[in-house]
């Protein structure tokens, strides 16, 4: 598989980890647009939102426990941050991996999305 997300969750390609279990993996984005930018993936390979079901809907369970997990860890939980998800390409969802954006530690625009 080609998908860069898949290679990271298979140990091929490196990256900041910041929070990881049985479900899914959280690391610092290479690019980031804030102070504190991580990106939160589930470890099986959903396209998007909208591949979402009762078959993998455990994964986004966890997902959102890892981002409350995460924005304490990264004390941002109290002054404020960011999910962000682009699902689909009029989105500009680059990585066709299901995954969510955590952005904080500084004052946002209120046009940044």
């Amino acid at each position: 598989m080609e998908c860069i997300f898949c290679k990271i969750i298979q140990g091929e390609v490196p990256c900041t980890v910041v929070y990881e279990d049985d479900y899914v993996i959280a690391f610092e984005d290479i690019y980031p647009s804030a102070t504190n930018h991580v990106i939160v993936i589930p470890k099986i390979h959903i396209e998007d939102l909208n591949g979402v079901n009762e078959e993998n809907i455990e994964y986004i369970k966890h997902i959102f426990s890892a981002i409350t997990k995460v924005v304490k860890q990264l004390n941002i939980d109290e002054t404020g941050y960011r999910i962000v998800n682009n699902c689909g390409g009029h989105a500009f969802q680059s990585v066709k991996h299901l995954h969510f954006h955590i952005v904080g530690g500084q004052e946002l625009s209120p046009t940044f999305c």
